[in-house]
């Protein structure tokens, strides 16, 4: 195993030592009826460019076939496991473990570093699923960093964007608060402007009246005119008519604004943040308050704390937080990290992504779970670095 790996590595970028722990964390993941994969390292760039999220995608090495088309070294495992599952047309619940290299532009450290995780898919259970996904780093983490004290820090994807739009958030702004979920900076500057959307304007007279008259076919045939007059071509790019409809979309946003109270209600939720045993009640409060219905997205959250206590987890010890995301598009439900309480540093995250599934082509809705471990940093805490 440890030969076909560093066979594998990309030239120029170095090889990372084989951990001394590895073997150890594999005969683990054997136990846990997960089926080792492995996952090519040259990949299709255009899946991690659609769904990675802005910080994955500015740290990917790029570069193309003789074709022209798009590739870059595997910058995670979680999207091509998922790629790979829909390819083969495995059958559904199955379990998948994965250890090996990851490439990635980062501010500290090497380049190439491992990764090791499990993706459990197809399980209909969703929070137990949840609830092993969780159990299952821990465990993990315990069998090669035994001495560590490690914390946990639990989100919901789901919990938040059933608040958004049980505030009445329209869509396109409901959209935008999704994608900034995770990252702090970008989700304050998103409710900035939802409380006040800058007037952007058009330095086109006439498509700015078309726009002010919400007129897209008139203002599609200006803007055509106007691309024909320039040379520009009608179908390399977005069309006349996307582009109208854009405008329009973006005027609808500029002149929407969020009330006062639904606002303070958000920051009110974004504040939020407790022990996971108590939970389940603080969200309960707060909706009764504001008066809103998110018992679609409250229930599982529930279920998933019962299930994580059935496995005798101790809920006291782990910290639920509104306002905790990971910086990857893909995440819909669950979203998890454990750390090192002494130093700080992430071991181990993830979270559930059901969506993921049918958007890189299964024929049906998958549901799934999974987490990733950083080798490199568990290294360095065994080392007590």
């Amino acid at each position: 195993m440890p030969q076909q790996l560093s066979a594998a590595l990309a030239p120029g970028l170095g090889a990372a030592s084989w951990p001394d722990f590895a073997d150890t964390m594999l005969a683990r993941m054997a136990a846990l009826e997960a089926s080792l994969i492995d996952i090519a390292v040259i990949q299709p760039a255009e899946p991690f460019l659609d769904m990675a999220g802005e910080d994955l995608r500015r740290r990917i090495f790029l570069t193309e076939n003789e074709q022209g088309d798009s590739l870059c070294l595997r910058p995670e495992f979680t999207i091509p496991v998922c790629r790979s599952h829909i390819e083969q047309a495995f059958s559904t619940p199955r379990r998948y473990a994965y250890f090996g290299q990851v490439f990635r532009q980062r501010r500290q450290g090497d380049s190439a570093f491992y990764q090791g995780g499990i993706e459990d898919l197809g399980h209909a259970d969703r929070p137990a699923a949840d609830a092993r996904a969780i159990a299952e780093a821990l465990d993990l983490l315990a069998a090669v960093v035994p001495a560590e004290q490690l914390t946990v820090t639990l989100g919901d994807q789901a919990i938040f964007e059933s608040v958004v739009a049980g505030l009445g958030v329209p869509a396109g702004w409901q959209a935008r608060l999704v994608h900034a979920f995770g990252d702090a900076d970008a989700l304050e500057q998103t409710m900035a402007r939802l409380a006040s959307p800058p007037q952007t304007g058009l330095s086109d007279k006439t498509a700015a009246a078309l726009v002010d008259r919400g007129d897209q076919a008139a203002l599609a045939r200006h803007i055509a005119a106007v691309m024909t007059d320039q040379g520009l071509s009608l179908s390399a790019g977005r069309t006349p008519d996307e582009i109208a409809a854009r405008l329009l979309a973006k005027r609808l946003l500029e002149r929407t604004r969020l009330s006062a109270p639904a606002l303070a209600a958000l920051k009110r939720f974004l504040a939020l943040e407790t022990p996971l045993s108590q939970a389940t009640a603080r969200l309960q409060a707060f909706a009764d308050e504001v008066g809103l219905d998110i018992t679609s997205a409250l229930e599982p959250f529930s279920a998933r704390c019962d299930r994580l206590a059935g496995k005798g987890i101790d809920l006291d010890g782990m910290t639920w937080r509104a306002a905790f995301g990971r910086p990857l598009d893909y995440y819909t439900g669950l979203v998890f990290e454990v750390s090192s309480r002494l130093e700080g540093a992430v071991l181990a995250g993830g979270g559930r992504y059901d969506r993921m599934m049918t958007l890189l082509g299964a024929a049906q809705p998958i549901p799934a779970v999974g987490f990733a471990l950083w080798i490199d940093r568990i290294a360095a805490a065994r080392s007590g670095s």
